[in-house]
């Protein structure tokens, strides 16, 4: 008996209560592939109490000249036309469990690119890829009671960094704005940024940036206090309080 197949008929004869439904957790929001590594292990987990069946999608994001994204979905592209592929396709996570997903970059290296992932827990069909009947794929439907609505998709971002990086990030500050400029080839990612009453003392809520290449992004501030911020470049992080 094929693997995909027995894995999935063992997981539905398992019992389920009334209110199962599968709870998804796919790691960090956002994943990076250095300019010399061409693949990257997404361990997703089910925390649920029932199987998840998981559809994962590909869709590269272009983005145009003002910053705005264009999203290409290439899962119905022949192989050779994908820069990015995820394989498998299709998981099968067991309640209290976890899968991985690898997902391989085939496409040009001259420039920085970006993918977005999403992972769609869905009732499962006959002839849908994951080989179960139509018999068994109802008894799962009819155990979640609630039905589809429960079953929320999750998404991340890829950046797929190019083979040639480089880092080049002027950050400056005048009249409490912070203004940051990315003169390198790749994205830079301003984490843990805060506005603060002075180094580490009354700080607001901590975010994160991404600026890409190419890009200058300015953040409003208050004269008298301070933007606290780790600068990340690739593998190297930098802490920073910047006054002005």
């Amino acid at each position: 008996m094929n693997i995909f197949r027995l894995l999935a008929s063992t997981l539905l004869t398992l019992p389920l209560v009334a209110s199962a439904a599968p709870e998804l957790n796919v790691g960090a929001l956002y994943d990076y592939i250095d300019g010399d590594k061409s693949t990257l292990l997404k361990r997703v987990r089910n925390s649920g109490d029932t199987t998840a069946f998981v559809k994962v999608s590909v869709a590269e994001l272009v983005y145009d000249a003002t910053g705005v994204a264009r999203e290409i979905v290439t899962d119905g592209l022949p192989l050779e036309q994908r820069g990015l592929v995820a394989s498998p396709a299709r998981l099968i996570v067991p309640a209290q469990g976890m899968q991985a997903v690898r997902l391989l970059y085939r496409g040009s290296r001259e420039q920085e690119r970006y993918f977005r992932l999403r992972f769609v827990p869905v009732l499962p069909e006959q002839g849908d890829g994951f080989m179960v009947d139509e018999q068994e794929a109802e008894k799962y439907r009819d155990s979640l009671k609630a039905g589809v609505n429960l079953l929320a998709g999750y998404g991340s971002l890829l950046f797929v960094r190019p083979a040639e990086t480089h880092y080049q990030t002027h950050v400056g500050r005048a009249g409490g704005q912070l203004t940051v400029v990315n003169q390198g080839n790749a994205t830079v990612v301003l984490d843990h940024f805060r506005l603060c009453q002075a180094a580490g003392q009354k700080c607001g809520p901590a975010t994160k940036h991404h600026i890409l290449p190419g890009r200058t992004r300015q953040f409003d501030g208050q004269v008298g206090k301070v933007h606290q911020l780790e600068l990340i470049e690739g593998g190297n992080a930098k802490a920073m309080v910047v006054e002005g």
